[in-house]
């Protein structure tokens, strides 16, 4: 029973110095972001990584998901005799939900995870180590152009996939269904309004930030975490681990910020 108790007290000191160990990080991360010098070129090369090579994934999984909701929307709601309210069903379905939380796990399977990898080698080959010794601040050097980076590609990559879900929709709908043309858009144009976009850009904004300070932190402190040994496996430890922990928020970052934003 002792140990029992040891075991569960030493399970929680971890989890909680883990967690302080996160939010000292999103500190001094945040200062880094607006403190200058600004690094342009990296926070450039940043979103090409993370923004632009998610570009096709993005776009893939946008299309065949508008596609689903077209499919599955079509048939229930002609049920119903309500065939022209499929454009926005479909237009709102994305906009407020599916869009900004399919696009935020793809960039975190694609990008997060290259992230953490890149972090973590860093760590372990004591890269990190000699940035501090050079007076180089590693999370100006490295983790602020990243989270830049994500900030401004997660709402630009949540719109593509909106879009691209939309017509995904259409092509079903109006193209394999028969549906009507101008009611698929008329509907979309009556029913989708300002706050239904405030609210997915906000979320993609939200999940942004969220990726990249998770994975980067993951990374970061590899060396201090648990279970994955101090090396390669360590790395794919953290690496796994930063991309459940960050699916995970995602979803329930996503029950909050509907419950608030509703």
């Amino acid at each position: 029973m002792q140990n029992y108790f040891e075991k569960l007290g030493a399970n929680a000191l971890y989890h909680l110095n883990q967690t302080g160990r996160m939010g000292i990080f999103l500190f001094y991360s945040l200062l880094s972001i607006i403190m200058p010098p600004y690094k342009i070129s990296a926070i450039i090369k940043q979103t090409y990584v993370i923004g632009v090579l998610s570009t096709f994934v993005i776009i893939f999984t946008g299309l065949f998901s508008g596609m689903v909701l077209g499919l599955q929307g079509y048939h229930t709601l002609s049920k119903f005799g309500a065939e022209g309210l499929l454009g926005s069903a479909v237009a709102l379905s994305l906009i407020r939900e599916l869009g900004p939380v399919l696009a935020a796990l793809m960039v975190t399977g694609r990008a997060g995870s290259a992230i953490c990898a890149e972090i973590g080698i860093m760590r372990i080959s004591e890269q990190i180590d000699a940035l501090e010794c050079m007076a180089i601040d590693p999370h100006k050097y490295i983790i602020a152009p990243k989270f830049i980076a994500g900030i401004i590609s997660l709402p630009l990559l949540t719109a593509i996939f909106d879009v691209t879900g939309i017509m995904g929709g259409y092509l079903v709908g109006v193209g394999m269904l028969g549906g009507n043309a101008g009611t698929y858009f008329s509907s979309m144009y009556k029913d989708v309004g300002f706050s239904d976009i405030y609210m997915g850009f906000v979320k993609s904004l939200c999940f942004g930030a969220l990726i990249i300070w998770i994975c980067a932190s993951k990374g970061y402190y590899v060396h201090l975490n648990r279970g994955g040994g101090f090396g390669a496996e360590g790395v794919s430890s953290a690496t796994t681990n930063a991309v459940v922990l960050s699916s995970v928020s995602i979803l329930l970052f996503d029950y909050f910020l509907t419950s608030v934003l509703l």
